[in-house]
């Protein structure tokens, strides 16, 4: 599955971790086995961190991503293909893209279409930013020490609720891997899949990247996702809600707020490839521009 949490250098270092990788294909340490969990919440989160990581080979979706961030509102429809993601930007602010919008919109499909090698780019970093989350995902079992609260009701069903806070055992391999010394909160592991189903944090002090001078998160940021089965046991995100704010270089002073939600999935053709993708997204009835 692809990497879905909002672009930008900002954030990234820190909300990689945060996105629920489905279908990875990071090959996981060991299968899980059976614990009392409650006694053992560690044995629980390495059997999430199996399951979020194991291959998944669910058919290709599109589906309709819902973005509210400080540049207003829009809505994309996104469609999967082997080659990568294809987007189309279909309102702003609640209103259908219309005449210079539109245009723009048509011919941004229309040069992707004829430059594969556009797609190529965008898909290899998607790739790079999959691996990099898929490395924050099997930290976690380590990097915090996790305290059992019983079971909650999820989307999926009934949940495990953990809280969390930073081990101070844990030695970060890379830089971005410091994030996890500033981070508390909760996760929710759905009960019958040991998915991850609510992952909520928040920095609990300053937290800095790049050795101490190229990212700085101040204390009080806030990240929040939630994901669900979307049927035959393949898990979609369905709510990102970030509040963050830092510097760079200890220069620029950055903030993002950004909540997103996606809906109306459906299943593709295997053989849909980015350009089939791209002729669909331009042939969408009125009803979705």
């Amino acid at each position: 599955m692809n990497f879905r949490t909002p672009s930008g250098t900002f954030c990234l270092l820190c909300i990689v971790l945060l996105s629920f990788v489905v279908g990875s294909s990071a090959s996981p340490q060991s299968e899980p086995t059976d614990y009392d969990y409650k006694d053992n919440p560690i044995a629980l989160m390495r059997d999430v961190a199996y399951n979020e990581l194991k291959p998944n080979n669910a058919p290709r979706v599109r589906y309709e991503l819902h973005v509210t961030d400080d540049k207003g509102t829009r809505v994309d429809e996104i469609i999967e293909t082997p080659e990568g993601d294809v987007a189309r930007h279909l309102s702003r602010n609640g209103k259908p893209l219309a005449g210079e919008a539109e245009q723009e919109e048509e011919a941004r499909l229309n040069n992707l279409y004829a430059h594969p090698e556009i797609q190529a780019h965008r898909h290899k970093k998607e790739q790079e930013d999959s691996d990099r989350a898929d490395s924050f995902i099997k930290l976690l079992p380590d990097a915090f020490l996790y305290e059992y609260k019983g079971t909650v009701a999820g989307s999926s069903g009934p949940a495990y609720r953990l809280t969390f806070k930073p081990n101070p055992n844990f030695v970060p391999p890379t830089v971005e891997a410091e994030v996890f010394h500033g981070m508390a909160g909760e996760v929710c592991v759905d009960v019958r899949q040991k998915r991850l189903s609510r992952f909520d944090a928040h920095i609990t002090h300053d937290v800095s990247f790049g050795w101490g001078v190229a990212i700085r998160l101040y204390k009080g940021g806030t990240i929040l996702v939630e994901q669900a089965d979307a049927g035959d046991g393949r898990w979609e995100q369905q709510n990102f809600q970030l509040n963050l704010t830092g510097k760079i270089l200890m220069l620029k002073t950055l903030t993002r707020r950004e909540t997103s939600t996606e809906s109306n999935y459906a299943e593709i053709p295997a053989n849909t490839d980015y350009r089939a993708a791209i002729d669909i997204l331009k042939s969408l009835p009125p009803a979705f521009k």
